[in-house]
């Protein structure tokens, strides 16, 4: 990955007036603002209509908004199960755009994620430990403990990750206060992926089939294990991620140039790091922690915002961030769910067909402007 990535800067960071960023025309660009909602009102409405039994697109505005369905089931398919599903990928799906797009910016990277640092991989060996180990020495006082764990329990499994997420994100919030370089945070973020990953192939090793097969299965995301219940942490959880990088939107712009550019209008670069770490583990952690790890949303969502509003002003990039986010999520839900059919595609799957792309693109791109500037 290169280290020479500078995103299209804006030209006064600090200052809030729309005529100083260079993009589209504002009315042109609240056409498209007003587009995306529209996009995301008609995916969501499409999300909870599809499914193995179809439900009419006014049924599910009738039940949405406290009329009854037409049929006694749908109410209860549509409130209980469909609605925290789409509201899951919605609030995933922004949470991923968010956390890329702040990586993206700090390490001035055109490939980094939200998982740079990490959380991810905290949260599969969280997983792991709980998935893989659990009955294989029942002999042995943690086999026998964790012997009793239900391995289709998405509570106990979400559990395990928020642990292994939480544990990561301590590590890498004490490394960046002490760390002037990002690069050098971005390494460590990098080698303790690999260590983690390394743990979780030994403990993949020793397991038994029906065992990796379940780990397996996390691993391939999805948007459907998400009940009310555990709506109750992962929408606080994001929202405050979310809220941080609106109050960071000033310093993200002010990195744009590199952190000595920062310095010199006035930002005190080691907090700002430390408010996007934060604000980038809440969001991965607590996805990945519900949904499993989900791949190239958060690196290809912030390349189209980019590309649409033709701006680098977080100010614009973050709501827009959201949106598009939330879109490419529904879209990937969408297709996973193989409509008119009752097969469940892997969702990573999915999501690495609609991102790899955007990525080549992104390298592609990059390569012709070096050479251009070469010529």
């Amino acid at each position: 990955m290169s280290s020479h990535y500078k995103p299209q800067p804006v030209k006064v960071p600090a200052q809030s007036a729309d005529s100083d960023t260079p993009g589209l025309h504002l009315s042109v660009r609240t056409a498209v603002l007003v587009g995306l909602i529209v996009a995301l009102v008609a995916l969501f409405l499409l999300r909870l209509a599809g499914g193995s039994g179809g439900i009419p697109v006014m049924g599910i505005v009738r039940i949405l908004t406290g009329g009854e369905g037409s049929r006694a089931t749908w109410t209860r398919i549509v409130l209980d199960f469909r609605l925290p599903h789409a509201l899951t990928a919605v609030l995933a799906g922004a949470a991923l755009g968010v956390g890329g797009l702040m990586m993206q910016t700090l390490f001035r990277n055109p490939l980094a994620g939200p998982f740079v640092l990490g959380i991810s991989s905290g949260a599969s060996l969280g997983v792991a430990l709980v998935v893989l180990t659990a009955g294989t020495a029942a002999s042995a006082t943690t086999g026998a403990l964790l012997a009793g764990i239900s391995l289709g329990s998405n509570l106990s499994i979400a559990g395990a990750a928020i642990t292994g997420a939480a544990a990561t994100m301590l590590v890498v919030v004490l490394v960046a206060r002490y760390i002037s370089s990002s690069m050098t945070l971005l390494i460590l973020g990098l080698m303790f992926g690999y260590f983690t990953s390394a743990m979780v192939s030994l403990l993949m090793y020793f397991s038994i089939p029906e065992q990796i097969q379940a780990y397996v299965s996390w691993t391939f995301g999805s948007f459907n294990g998400v009940t009310w219940r555990e709506m109750h942490i992962l929408a606080p959880v994001i929202a405050g991620g979310l809220v941080l990088a609106f109050a960071l939107s000033k310093s993200l712009n002010a990195l744009l140039l590199g952190e000595a550019y920062a310095r010199s209008m006035g930002l005190h670069v080691q907090r700002a790091r430390l408010g996007i770490v934060l604000a980038t583990a809440l969001l991965a952690g607590v996805v990945t922690a519900f949904c499993g790890p989900i791949g190239f949303i958060g690196i290809a969502v912030p390349h189209l915002c980019r590309s649409l509003f033709h701006t680098s002003d977080h100010r614009v990039l973050v709501p827009t961030t959201i949106l598009m986010g939330a879109i490419v999520a529904l879209t990937a839900a969408l297709i996973a769910q193989a409509p008119g059919s009752q097969i469940i595609l892997p969702l990573n799957a999915v999501t690495s067909l609609i991102g790899a792309p955007v990525v080549i693109w992104v390298i592609l791109r990059q390569r012709n402007l070096q050479k251009s500037f070469a010529d």
